[in-house]
């Protein structure tokens, strides 16, 4: 349910450095980049994107103009690093965490530290309120954009909106650090089988409704049918 801002990234964001975090199924296909070695991966192949070792949570990829660098696991990680890559390369860098490793030291470091650096870093926080099953309000009492307001950063609270989140991306020099927080409902729990129950709403809907009234119904169908053919003929 979270995938339209994966959708967005793709598009604005391809020849980044990219530090997401774990898991990160949609940005992966987003991006083009190979099914099959997906595939490969979650089966414990050596043909996989990381000869099969890394399974399904440290998604990387470097070919076709693609730096999608992978994530370990450890809740956050991936920010520090981010930083340390835009330090060195001094070149456009997204890191892409959740609303629960906001909460960490070494995040919340990480973005002061951009700030002192002016570092060409796009910071974007998908938060659905949630950690694992934890809602904000049971964990505290802040908000990350008011955090990064404070070091000095510009930050902007969003709905997940890709038309929105996309002109705030195409706005941005890269001359200094910039968050986007992402408001997205999520449909499945991040561990084991439920779901959260009826959401807020439904960004795939939402755009569906968009598309249809601007004249793409055709366009729309083709692009589902086609997806549901592919992901069919790569599992045959």
């Amino acid at each position: 349910g979270q995938e339209a801002v994966a959708a967005v990234l793709a598009k604005e964001v391809k020849a980044y450095h990219i530090f997401t975090q774990h898991r990160a199924h949609d940005l992966y296909i987003s991006l083009g980049c190979s099914l099959e070695e997906f595939r490969d991966e979650l089966l414990g192949l050596p043909s996989g994107f990381s000869g099969g070792r890394a399974g399904s949570s440290c998604l990387r990829y470097m070919k076709n103009g693609i730096k999608l660098y992978g994530h370990h696991g450890l809740i956050g990680e991936n920010v520090p690093q981010a930083v340390g890559a835009a330090l060195a390369s001094k070149e456009k860098t997204v890191c892409i965490f959740g609303d629960g490793s906001a909460e960490e030291d070494y995040v919340l470091e990480s973005l002061g530290f951009a700030v002192t650096r002016n570092l060409p870093l796009l910071f974007i926080c998908m938060d659905n309120d949630l950690s694992i099953l934890t809602p904000k309000k049971d964990r505290r009492s802040w908000e990350i954009t008011d955090v990064a307001k404070g070091f000095g950063m510009k930050a902007f609270d969003l709905a997940d909106c890709p038309w929105s989140i996309g002109s705030i991306i195409k706005e941005w020099d890269g001359m200094s650090p910039l968050l986007i927080n992402c408001r997205v409902c999520r449909e499945r729990w991040h561990s084991g089988v439920g779901v959260d129950g009826p959401r807020e709403w439904e960004r795939n809907v939402i755009v569906r409704k968009q598309l249809t009234d601007l004249g793409y119904k055709t366009e729309i169908k083709k692009i589902e049918r086609d997806a549901v053919q592919e992901m069919e003929e790569l599992w045959q």
